[in-house]
């Protein structure tokens, strides 16, 4: 790991609501970089007007790079976990099988379809589409991920979501896992999701819920706040008002999502624990699925528990 100072006021900026621009603002909640451990202390607020809690001050585009290092696990860096190797790629399998899976409920997949995976990481998600599909798959991430095996035949683009030039390409699918929270611009960014969708597409949208069990479970502490990276912190209402101010509209809203709650569980447990002081995931993932098998009977309750995911499927308002 790198080692950092704690990010000075210089490379910091003042930001308005996302939704409605007031800089009137409440205080929420101060947090740390729980999960890497990467020292600094980093304030959310909530707007005085809506009720959009967001980081303000957040770093500035330029400074935010440094903390999606190659441990940040989206990026599947890590590949090697001892002996629990086989286990982590099966979990990160299923974790693509299960976008997959709840994709289908709402659009068929097949060669004619377009994908854009906006936020695409490693790319291992399109690339289960693009073998299982034979789809035209294309993805986005603001770091270069571009050597990565799963990249292989996807039209990567590495910059901003909203200043790339697709022509005149429309997608079917357009996806957003665990993205929206971590954005700079974010109706901008739902806005040319809305521009770039066919006549028939849907936009997948899947993010932490702040009105959780979790976040009254852990507060400062909790994993959805993963600071300084997440930029703004979406309960149902204000997720769903952001979409609306789009110009699309709901067609699913599930208190759920492909990626596991049980993760936010255990995070939460373990960020309680270190204060701080980081989250060693080489260590933690031995602790991690002995927890996730001693939990299992309760975990198919997960979609009812409304513990830590939310996701929307949406598209173009008529």
């Amino acid at each position: 790991m790198v080692m950092m100072t704690a990010p000075n006021p210089e490379m910091f900026e003042t930001v308005a609501c996302y939704l409605c621009g007031s800089k009137e603002t409440r205080p929420l909640v101060s947090a740390e970089d729980d999960l890497t451990g990467k020292p600094g202390r980093f304030q959310f607020v909530t707007c005085a007007q809506c009720g959009l809690a967001y980081q303000n001050p957040r770093l500035k585009l330029e400074q935010i790079s440094a903390y999606y290092d190659d441990e940040y696990i989206a990026h599947r860096k890590k590949t090697n976990w001892g002996i629990l190797t086989p286990l982590y790629r099966h979990a990160m399998g299923k974790h693509d099988r299960n976008k997959i899976a709840l994709v289908s409920r709402y659009l068929p997949l097949h060669a004619q379809s377009a994908v854009l995976d906006v936020g695409c990481g490693a790319g291992t998600f399109l690339a289960e589409v693009k073998a299982r599909f034979g789809a035209m798959v294309v993805g986005i991430d603001f770091k270069d991920l571009s050597g990565t095996a799963w990249l292989d035949g996807v039209d990567f683009r590495c910059g901003l979501f909203y200043e790339q030039d697709f022509g005149a390409q429309r997608f079917d699918l357009i996806t957003m896992w665990h993205f929206l929270e971590h954005d700079y611009d974010p109706l901008r960014t739902l806005r040319t999701a809305r521009d770039l969708l066919a006549a028939d597409g849907r936009v997948v949208i899947e993010v932490p819920r702040l009105d959780s069990t979790t976040w009254r479970w852990y507060h400062e502490r909790w994993p959805g706040l993963q600071a300084p990276q997440h930029t703004v912190l979406y309960s149902k209402k204000k997720l769903l008002q952001g979409i609306a101010a789009a110009g699309m509209e709901v067609v699913d809203y599930l208190p759920y999502g492909a990626f596991p709650a049980y993760f936010y569980v255990f995070a939460g447990l373990a960020f309680k624990h270190l204060k701080g002081r980081g989250l060693d995931l080489a260590k933690a993932i031995y602790p991690y699925f002995l927890g996730q098998l001693l939990c299992s009977p309760l975990l198919i309750f997960e979609k009812r528990l409304n513990l830590a995911m939310q996701s929307v499927i949406c598209r173009k308002r008529p």
